[in-house]
């Protein structure tokens, strides 16, 4: 007798290699009970006054702050050059994101409805940090934690690259976090497995490789619609000395307009060819 199908796997195990989420369902609503100072994400109601360098005194408004322990993250571009093109390629984490996939639930609410389902959304690789981060390398340590349990790439620290002099803070009216942009070149070869922090969240993601250029006309789409990574994408452009509206590197222009160019903040290493990123200066 040949055995019958396997069994589907009870609730609570991982899923199986190269599986997605295909459904998000809502078990339980915790809202109307939950204390807005609890849980991963903390909300704190304020009650705060102005006052201006005139010394007036504005009247009390309220003011709701989104925040959590670990307040501030830092976000990967990860990237290698192909040795037979010179193109520079990028890898991010394509997988589903809850908050964004439960906007289909409230459609008719929305004053522009979306154009697509947002089943997946491709983000580089993020995290916020750790206690044992509170070091002065702790960038580059998160960064590298990052890049190990989210796309299994053990990075060099001397590739790590600032991208900027300072973080940026994506939604400064809502939450207080803040974000660091760094770029890690890496080696494909020796990609181990991403085995993740073990939250379910992080399950059923998938690693996309892409060409820069067409990472960034796919944010612009709305392919990819993550902020922090178009601009992470940007900023490594201009680390790398890459134009991806003309498709050339800054050594590909006349002397005279490569003379002109500046990577506008982008803190870059020692020039390589193929617009620098070479070295270990400028590294983090």
């Amino acid at each position: 007798m040949s055995p019958g199908p396997s069994a589907a796997p009870g609730p609570g195990a991982p899923p199986g290699e190269g599986h997605v989420v295909a459904a998000v369902e809502v078990v339980e609503d915790r809202t109307a009970g939950a204390r807005c100072d609890e849980g991963f994400l903390r909300l704190r109601r304020f009650v705060l006054r102005n006052t201006f360098t005139d010394g007036t005194v504005s009247a009390p408004y309220p003011c709701d702050v989104l925040s959590r322990r670990s307040v501030d993250a830092v976000a990967v571009v990860l990237w290698h050059r192909d040795p037979g093109t010179g193109r520079v390629l990028v890898h991010y984490r394509e997988g589903t994101r809850p908050p964004v996939w439960l906007r289909r639930l409230k459609q008719d609410g929305l004053p522009v409805k979306d154009r697509q389902r947002y089943d997946r959304v491709g983000e580089i690789v993020a995290g916020v940090f750790e206690a044992d981060d509170a070091v002065p390398d702790g960038i580059v340590r998160r960064a590298l934690a990052e890049a190990r349990e989210e796309a299994g790439f053990e990075v060099d620290p001397g590739r790590v690259r600032p991208l900027g002099g300072d973080g940026f803070f994506p939604s400064p009216g809502v939450t207080d976090e803040k974000v660091y942009l760094v770029a890690a070149e890496v080696d494909p070869r020796i990609r181990g497995r991403a085995l993740g922090d073990g939250s379910v969240q992080e399950q059923g993601a998938r690693l996309v490789t892409r060409d820069l250029r067409d990472a960034i006309a796919a944010c612009r789409r709305g392919e990819l619609p993550d902020a922090k990574t178009e601009l992470a994408l940007l900023r490594l452009a201009d680390l790398v000395g890459y134009l991806p509206q003309l498709d050339l590197f800054l050594d590909d222009l006349p002397p005279a307009l490569r003379a002109r160019a500046s990577r506008l903040g982008v803190p870059v290493p020692e020039e390589t060819g193929r617009g620098g990123a070479g070295g270990p200066e400028g590294a983090l």
